[in-house]
């Protein structure tokens, strides 16, 4: 497992549970953690902070995973930031719709931390 120190990684998911084992198992590595408990908030912390990884849930409340996706890769600035999808269904359809919004990978919960970590390590650019 490579070093992930000073990683940034947002993770945006309306459970608090998810947030809080996602921000534990990060921050163990050494990333630095932006929560978000939906895509408008992560969306207004996005440019605040300029995260290396995003991990995105695909069910929220109010504007989902998909869209939520969309919108960051449609903004020039974060479209080559790795977006990974998060859910409780690993279904060829929701792995395909993912895609189609621009994901960069499917993560199916509950996550372990391995999977949470090799995940992040295999999309940071390492400098």
């Amino acid at each position: 497992m490579s070093n992930l120190a000073g990683v940034k990684v947002m993770v945006i998911d309306d459970s608090n549970t998810i947030r809080r084992s996602a921000e534990i198992f990060l921050g163990q590595a050494g990333c630095e953690v932006i929560l978000a408990e939906d895509g408008f908030d992560a969306l207004a912390k996005i440019s605040d902070h300029q995260p290396d990884v995003i991990f995105v849930d695909v069910m929220m409340p109010r504007l989902d995973g998909y869209q939520t996706c969309s919108l960051i890769k449609k903004n020039a600035r974060y479209k080559a930031t790795p977006v990974i999808m998060l859910s409780s269904k690993d279904g060829l359809f929701d792995r395909a719709r993912g895609r189609m919004v621009g994901s960069d990978e499917y993560l199916t919960k509950p996550f372990t931390k391995d999977s949470l970590l090799t995940a992040v390590s295999a999309h940071v650019r390492h400098e």
